[in-house]
């Protein structure tokens, strides 16, 4: 995992190098103070040599000078190397999000993805900028210090300095109490923000359930979890400072103590004693900025395990070398396919079904029968557990993942909407199209009308996922999406679900145009909507059972005559 993080550090090397360089001078500058101090009070002073003084403060003026110059360019490129670097880490993230199948998403909440990405990544940019800075500070100014003191006294530096292999086994000692503390930390805010995000997407089923007692009881337990996590976090860490500093007050007490002592015996000068004094203190910055350190280490740590933890995960397989589909006619074959959701009951056994290039078949039955299911493998949405689909005689298994999407529209029984305009939606559908394409396709979806009538038009603001707009008006955008895509394949699961009945004609015409020369896989509950198709297949929970033309599975008088029926 280390080796990973520093690869983060590649691009910015030479920009990392010099925030380096300056923190070493920063170091040196505070070393240099003392020694001067230490001339002055032994030799400066009391022979009266005021030109002398007088050099060794411009000396000291330039010297801070110099040293807000060096904090200057550690403050603020510093902390440019750690959001860029932050922002390479985000984006390789997010790029293989887009690359993990669909499983990952059924099993991970929306809120903790989201949590890690942002509020994790935050604590990584400290540490990549204040870690190795405060690190590298620290162990030159320790070091320093250490030899310079060796000069001025060395039983008063070994007994010293024979204090920090206690702070040392005191700081690995709670380390891993800390790491373990914060981990938790992570996960319940993830938790929360989960919940946060489900309560408020949710909040107009809420208000028309009136369980807004329920809501807040949920939030509670999640919120209280939280708390307690975050509560046994901040007792390791009090733990870890209050033991710190007591050590820390002791150090400066020893000094102290055993300096004045040997200043009485006069084997340490008075300019010496102050001298020691000063590195003593100065010691103690390092000590405080490796206690920060390890706080910090471990919020960053902790932030980047759970990050490492979406970039490892597996992404959607692929073949070695994947063919390209090109030219597709549509020809859909599927060969004894069987699939189930994880260690759940099967949902498709064996199926076996052909869709001849440019036909239309629909699929209808009773819920659960593997309708929507099927309609998610055939463009790897999930991938089948046995037997294979082939696309104009070609396993889709065999090819890329994005020519199989690109010859494939879909429009889903949810309809998902960014938040955006109305433009930007339908636009998804290819964001290479020109603006007469984008409203013939608006058009096609019976849509154009609707959005004329808006003061924004195009543009208007739709809000999130569209709450702005009625479920009719985002399935509309929905499909023109797939219009503008005009993909050689159609799969519409429940497409018109959601629209009223003269809209649903006017929809189904432009379907039926669309699916001219197209190969149409439909799922509907309104049989309506299905009647005109080459082959009517119903599908349920024991496999295929009926197929036919709409008029040869009436007259069979079976399953589809009894939905019809009912519908």
């Amino acid at each position: 995992m280390f080796k990973k993080f520093i690869t983060y550090y590649k691009p910015y090397k030479k920009v990392f190098i010099l925030d380096l360089l300056a923190a070493f001078f920063v170091a040196a500058c505070d070393l240099f103070y003392p020694m001067l101090t230490r001339n002055i009070m032994n030799d400066v002073v009391p022979n009266r040599k005021l030109n002398t003084l007088i050099v060794f403060t411009i000396v000291l003026v330039i010297l801070f000078i110099i040293k807000a110059g060096l904090n200057y360019f550690m403050q603020y490129y510093g902390h440019v190397i750690g959001v860029r670097m932050q922002a390479d880490m985000r984006k390789e993230v997010f790029t293989h999000l887009q690359d993990l199948p669909c499983t990952y998403f059924d099993n991970n909440k929306t809120g903790v993805i989201m949590s890690r990405i942002i509020n994790d990544l935050m604590d990584i940019s400290e540490l990549a900028h204040h870690g190795p800075e405060d690190l590298f500070i620290s162990i030159v100014t320790i070091v320093g210090s250490f030899v310079i003191l060796l000069n001025v006294n060395v039983p008063l530096t070994i007994i010293v300095f024979a204090f920090l292999p206690v702070l040392i086994w005191y700081t690995i000692h709670k380390r891993q109490q800390m790491l373990d503390a914060f981990l938790k930390t992570r996960e319940k805010t993830g938790d929360v923000n989960a919940g946060l995000e489900n309560s408020i997407s949710g909040i107009k089923v809420t208000k028309s359930f009136g369980n807004k007692e329920y809501e807040l009881h949920k939030f509670n337990e999640s919120n209280n979890i939280f708390k307690d996590a975050r509560e046994f976090a901040y007792k390791s860490m009090a733990e870890y400072f209050s033991g710190m500093f007591l050590f820390v007050d002791i150090l400066e007490l020893v000094v102290l103590g055993a300096g004045g002592y040997f200043a009485y015996q006069g084997k340490i000068s008075l300019g010496d004693y102050v001298a020691y004094i000063l590195y003593i203190k100065m010691l103690l910055q390092p000590i405080r900025k490796l206690i920060n350190f390890n706080e910090m280490y471990q919020s960053g740590v902790t932030g980047f395990q759970r990050i490492m933890d979406i970039v490892n995960e597996d992404k959607e397989k692929e073949v070695d070398n994947p063919k390209e589909l090109k030219d597709v006619r549509g020809k859909i074959e599927i060969k004894d396919v069987s699939f189930r959701y994880e260690e759940k009951e099967s949902i498709l056994e064996d199926l076996s079904l052909k869709i001849d290039a440019g036909k239309m078949v629909a699929l209808v039955g009773p819920s659960g029968g593997g309708k929507s299911t099927l309609c998610n493998l055939i463009p790897r949405f999930y991938d089948f557990e046995q037997g294979d689909i082939l696309i104009d005689d070609v396993s889709i298994k065999d090819v890329s993942l994005n020519s199989l999407r690109d010859s494939i529209g879909v429009v889903q029984q949810e309809v998902f909407l960014f938040t955006g305009t109305i433009r930007d939606n339908i636009l998804y559908g290819n964001t290479e199209a020109t603006e007469e394409q984008m409203i013939e396709a608006a058009k096609r979806a019976s849509l154009h009308n609707f959005i004329m009538s808006l003061e924004e038009g195009y543009d208007t603001y739709i809000g999130e996922r569209g709450v702005k707009l009625s479920g009719g008006q985002k399935q509309r955008i929905s499909i023109a999406r797939v219009f503008l895509k005009n993909p050689p394949i159609l799969i519409l699961d429940e497409a018109t679900s959601a629209l009223d009945n003269v809209t649903e004609y006017e929809i189904q015409k432009s379907l039926e145009e669309l699916s001219k020369e197209r190969t149409t896989l439909v799922v509907a509950h309104r049989l309506t909507t299905v009647k005109n198709a080459d082959e009517i297949v119903v599908l349920t929970d024991k496999g295929i059972e009926e197929r036919g033309t709409h008029s040869e599975l009436v007259n069979l008088n079976g399953i589809y005559a009894s939905l019809h029926g009912m519908y």
